[in-house]
C-alpha cells in the first residue's frame, strides 16, 4: 500500500475567543477555493494525541496551550487538490496560555517549505458557509463550545 492510500491520524485544537475561531488558511487549486482549518497536525508513533497537539502548536506558532479538553474523534474522507485523503482526527478544545495570541489578527508560519497564514475568523461566517471550514463536521463541535 502506498503512502497516498494510508489513513492519516491527526490532532486538531479548537481555540475560540468570543465569536472567533483560530484557524489556518488553505487553498485547493483544483476547486479554486480557500478553506479554513483549526491548527494541529500528525500524531507520531509513540506519541499521544495530546502530546502531538502541544508539539504542533509549539512548532507552528510557538504557543503553549491551556485548558485542554478532549471533544471527540472525527473521521474525514475528502478530496484535496484532486487527490483522495482520509483522516482520523482527535479533536480538542483549548486556549492559548499567552493572551498576546488573542490580540493578533494573523500570523504566518512554515509547514516544511510552505508558508501558511493563521488567523481569527468569525464563527458566523463558517456557519453560514461564507467561509469554508474543513472538515465541515467540526461545525457540530463548534456549536457546542461555550
Amino acid at each position: 500500500m502506498s503512502k497516498k492510500n494510508k489513513i492519516r491520524v491527526i490532532t486538531l485544537g479548537l481555540i475560540k475567543d468570543r465569536n472567533r475561531l483560530f484557524v489556518s488558511e488553505g487553498y485547493d487549486s483544483v476547486k479554486q477555493q480557500s478553506f479554513y482549518r483549526p491548527l494541529g497536525g500528525g500524531i507520531e508513533f509513540g506519541e499521544t494525541s495530546l502530546e502531538a497537539l502541544k508539539r504542533e502548536f509549539q512548532e507552528e506558532v510557538n504557543a503553549d496551550l491551556a485548558n485542554i479538553h478532549y471533544l471527540g474523534c472525527v473521521e474525514n474522507i475528502f478530496i484535496y487538490n484532486g487527490k483522495p485523503g482520509h483522516e482520523i482526527i482527535q479533536l480538542y478544545r483549548c486556549d492559548f496560555s499567552d493572551r498576546k495570541f488573542y490580540e493578533l489578527e494573523s500570523l504566518s508560519f512554515f509547514e516544511g517549505k510552505r508558508e501558511v497564514k493563521a488567523l481569527w475568523v468569525e464563527i458566523d461566517q463558517l456557519i453560514s458557509g461564507e467561509l469554508v471550514l474543513v472538515p465541515t463536521k467540526l461545525l457540530d463541535f463548534i456549536a457546542k463550545l461555550d
